[in-house]
């Protein structure tokens, strides 16, 4: 196996045992064996169990903003692809990976807060960013009002679906298409908060 194939599979590997075992009892040699490598392999690609854990949380970002894209990707309607972005970011954030995910970055923050610090900046800064962008770019807002456009929209957007969610409320999915958004997700409430900014903003 070439060595790129290799790190990729100890990475989803990792990424498996870290979300099942959590941080802390997850060792280098599980993730060894289920990789179906030794673990000196394993260490001549990743120093440490610290810096495999930061290597994972790369892994998601570039999974999770991949399946995210950006506002203007899903359609040519500034209201339509505002909607879709926000639900997609919505459904990514109920996703079951997402979830545990949150939940191990919240465990570990105290005793690893770099990894929880970056988990974060995946899941809520990049998407807020790439929101205040096309907010500024469709409604020629400044950037603080832009921000503050975004920063309110997806508070309203994922309250109270996520934090119910988070703390083992609501179900949590386990479907999250690579492509688009699922067709039975609800948009509803999407619609309704997308619809009062675009009112207010016009």
């Amino acid at each position: 196996m070439r060595g790129l194939e290799l790190r990729e599979r100890m990475l989803y590997t990792a990424k498996t045992v870290f979300l099942e075992m959590g941080f802390e009892r997850a060792s280098m040699d599980e993730i060894a064996a289920r990789a179906e490598t030794s673990k000196r392999t394993l260490y001549a690609h990743f120093e440490n169990k610290e810096k495999l854990y930061l290597a994972v949380i790369d892994l998601v970002r570039t999974m999770y903003l991949t399946k995210l894209k950006t506002p203007g990707e899903y359609s040519d309607d500034t209201t339509e692809a505002l909607v879709l972005f926000c639900g997609r970011f919505l459904e990514g954030l109920l996703f079951a990976w997402t979830i545990r995910m949150c939940r191990l970055s919240i465990s570990e923050a105290d005793r690893f807060p770099e990894g929880s610090a970056r988990y974060f900046d995946v899941v809520f800064n990049v998407a807020q960013g790439r929101l205040t962008e096309y907010l500024a770019e469709q409604f020629g807002l400044s950037d603080e009002a832009s921000a503050e456009a975004a920063e309110s929209l997806l508070a309203r957007v994922i309250h109270p679906r996520f934090p119910r969610a988070l703390f083992g409320v609501d179900a949590i999915s386990y479907e999250f298409d690579e492509e688009a958004i699922s067709p039975d997700f609800d948009l509803g409430p999407v619609r309704r908060a997308v619809g009062e900014m675009v009112r207010g903003l016009g």
